[in-house]
């Protein structure tokens, strides 16, 4: 991979990521804070634990990055959340400075190999994987929120529940 194809690579996928970030942040949004406990399945993460991961491993792929090492998170950190509220404020806090850092990451940083989990991939290849693990788990938290009473918000267009409150403003 040269320099100007990372570059370029590092540029399209930040403005995905951008994108994505504020998808994920109004799906967060959503999950009301009563309803953490809400599981469609006893075998399925809590609708809390469930942000808590997509919230914080969303951070977790650009730290590593930007750090050019990943740290395993501590063990039971994501208990630090009692409601969904503040794994929003988390959210809004920690990503935007992420992302503007990860913009100015130079191309030879982004294209080094960094170990993890048994593979040692540059960090562009971590920044599609990360744009897969949030969608996937920001799918399922989506699926969990007509259940739990709440609305689902437009996620790549509009929802039943935003073309329904659209339709009777």
């Amino acid at each position: 991979m040269t320099p100007e194809n990372a570059s370029a690579i590092l540029e399209f996928l930040c403005g995905s990521l951008e994108q994505e970030i504020k998808t994920t942040r109004n799906v967060l949004a959503a999950v009301p804070d009563d309803k953490g406990d809400y599981t469609p399945h006893p075998t399925s993460m809590t609708a809390l634990t469930l942000a808590v991961h997509l919230a914080t491993s969303d951070a977790w792929f650009i730290d590593g990055i930007l750090k050019g090492a990943y740290e395993y998170p501590e063990p039971n950190a994501g208990e630090r959340f009692k409601k969904a509220s503040e794994v929003v404020a988390f959210y809004d806090e920690t990503m935007p400075g992420l992302l503007a850092q990860l913009k100015t990451v130079s191309a030879e940083k982004i294209s080094t190999p960094i170990p993890l989990f048994g593979m040692n991939l540059p960090g562009l290849n971590y920044l599609n994987i990360m744009l897969m693990h949030s969608s996937h788990h920001r799918g399922q938290l989506s699926a969990y929120l007509r259940p739990m009473g709440a609305k689902v918000p437009g996620i790549y267009g509009g929802s039943a529940d935003t073309a329904a409150a659209a339709a009777q403003a």
